[in-house]
């Protein structure tokens, strides 16, 4: 897409989501709970809408993500791999839809990942929020030392690099000269802004999931303004130095060139590496991206129960998925979570053509999170005073109406985010199982005299 600023539109996106860190940072030292957002939305929309949203918008709506996250993490494996010489890691780094690529190893590798992720949440849970914490720390170096990197190198160690690929159709003004487009075009930013505000900006959401398990009041009140402002800077601070040492048509036409991007993995981590001409740092830049990508999954793994445990605890769903075991361990949400994304992954690499399309039930989260920015409104005006209520009320209108404006950009355009009747029909399907599941409940503990939307009228204890 011509004129597409990366930068600016890092910058953009990151300014549509600060109305949504104002409400995590006010609600999560209001209501640290297991759940986090699920809970004070359920409270303040009642229990009905609560559960359906979150379950679309994170407790099932996720788990294709988390699925193709997975295999995204074997495919940096293999991209590093030929990064660093051996072609025998190609067939790892090929999608399934291109030819070369080995989707049976790359299933095996992805499913082995997510074995062990299994049992270190189920048997020893402390590790996997450490787990978290070590490969945050490595990425961010990684990210520190891969822009050092490049900037050391300068344009001529790009220039020297692509030289190095041996390929005179992808020489450093070959591809820099393809590109003909202007600097900056407006419109086609704002095309572009989902994918930072999609993918990178508003997972805001994992401290505050985990509410109840974070000890320190510190860190329950500077989680997600210092995680969010940290992400931010990494990622900006990336692209903004690709642009400076390769120049703006270099990378923009790079990242459009089909056999730069599917035969040599073109992209920050192996750009960096590229230019390094030393093996330790390529490595450590490598292992870096490899580690982001893997620290997705074991989030989205120690999150995703959460969510499950708490809509157990809430009898939306059977009490038995909120079993906790002698490690304390939602062993039984981790389990299901398990199977689902197993099933989904391995679709997703025998048919990747197909289920790539997946990534497009992202747009069910993002409309959860406009009706969590709806939920805040409401919780302000029955619970705040003050200047605390003017500040909570005007950041849920802001937020409510900021991914309301991303939901319309994805939808608007699916060729780009791939958005089709797979992924819409995924989100469906869980929509229309969530008004089940609530009926069912709702029927099912009424039998026993037990009215379960009174349950949403106060918060759980801890």
């Amino acid at each position: 897409m011509s004129g597409v600023n990366l930068v600016l539109g890092s910058v953009i996106a990151f300014l549509l989501v600060i109305p949504q860190l104002v409400i995590y940072t006010m609600m999560v030292q209001r209501v640290p709970r297991t759940g986090g957002d699920y809970v004070w939305t359920s409270r303040a929309l009642g229990g009905f809408a609560g559960n359906v949203l979150a379950f679309i918008g994170y407790t099932l709506g996720n788990l294709p993500f988390a699925a193709l996250i997975a295999l995204s993490a074997v495919f940096a494996i293999g991209a590093v791999g030929v990064q660093l010489g051996n072609m025998g890691f190609l067939g790892l780094a090929l999608p399934g839809n291109i030819p070369g690529a080995d989707v049976n190893t790359q299933f095996g590798i992805a499913a082995l990942m997510l074995v062990v992720l299994l049992a270190i949440n189920v048997f020893r849970p402390k590790i996997a929020f450490r787990l978290i914490s070590v490969f945050t720390v490595f990425g961010t170096i990684s990210v520190v030392l891969a822009i050092f990197t490049l900037l050391y190198a300068g344009q001529t160690g790009v220039a020297n690099y692509m030289s190095s690929l041996g390929n005179s159709s992808l020489s450093y003004s070959a591809v820099a000269s393809s590109y003909r487009g202007p600097q900056f075009d407006l419109a086609n930013t704002l095309v572009f802004v989902p994918f930072f505000a999609l993918y990178s900006y508003p997972w805001v959401n994992a401290g505050p999931a985990v509410g109840s398990e974070l000890k320190s009041k510190r860190a329950v009140r500077l989680n997600v303004p210092l995680s969010a402002l940290i992400v931010f800077a990494l990622v900006t601070a990336g692209f903004a130095t690709m642009y400076y040492v390769g120049g703006f048509n270099f990378i923009n036409g790079a990242l459009a060139n089909t056999n730069l991007v599917e035969n040599y993995s073109f992209n920050f981590w192996t750009l960096a590496m590229g230019v390094s001409g030393n093996t330790v740092i390529s490595w450590i830049i490598g292992i870096g991206w490899i580690l982001w990508i893997i620290n997705i999954l074991a989030y989205l793994f120690v999150v995703e129960a959460r969510y499950l445990l708490a809509q157990a605890f809430d009898r939306f769903l059977p009490s038995r998925v909120a079993a906790v075991n002698r490690h304390g361990s939602p062993f039984v949400a981790h389990l299901i979570d398990f199977v689902i994304i197993l099933v989904i992954m391995a679709g997703a690499a025998f048919f990747y053509g197909t289920f790539v399309s997946l990534y497009g039930t992202i747009v069910g989260p993002m409309i959860y999170f406009a009706f969590v920015g709806v939920s805040a409104v409401v919780y302000a005006v029955k619970h705040e005073r003050g200047s605390a209520k003017a500040l909570l009320s005007v950041a849920g209108v802001l937020s409510a109406a900021a991914f309301t404006f991303l939901v319309y950009e994805f939808l608007a355009y699916p060729g780009v985010w791939g958005g089709n009747p797979l992924a819409y029909g995924y989100l469906a399907v869980v929509f229309v199982g969530a008004i089940v599941i609530y009926a069912l409940s709702k029927w099912y503990h009424g039998k026993r005299g037990i009215d379960i939307s009174l349950v949403f009228k106060e918060i759980p204890p801890e």
